[in-house]
């Protein structure tokens, strides 16, 4: 099934179905961590798979991997593995918060992140 296709009541995709049945990354990926497409607008995604493809057309704008996962309605692990495995293709870019001296989060990172989800 293709990401958009579907009712309201079941998933875009089977989730772990995608991921061949890994629940996490191959690397920790924080939920405000940002990620936007590598890819220039005329490449030919003719090869991605349909939940990659529906990543890289909503990684146009940056986006968390939170707000990707609500949008795609994939539990937070599913889009942390398929991410992480963008990643390491060169398909996506990932922007990893900056941590303070007190090793958390940026405050304005965390409340841009938490304004995107309200948005949704």
């Amino acid at each position: 099934m293709r990401a958009g296709e579907g009712t309201d009541d079941e998933p875009l995709f089977r989730p772990y179905a995608v991921t061949g049945g890994r629940a996490e990354p191959r690397y920790h990926l924080a939920m405000e961590t940002l990620v936007s497409t590598a890819a220039m607008m005329g490449d030919d995604y003719s090869l991605l798979g349909p939940e990659q493809e529906a990543i890289m057309t909503l990684c146009r704008s940056v986006r968390s991997v939170a707000e990707i996962s609500a949008l795609l309605r994939v539990p937070l692990g599913v889009a942390r593995v398929l991410i992480a495995d963008m990643a390491d293709e060169g398909l996506v870019r990932l922007h990893m918060p900056q941590l303070i001296s007190s090793g958390q989060p940026d405050l304005t990172l965390l409340e841009r992140v938490l304004s995107g989800l309200r948005r949704l």
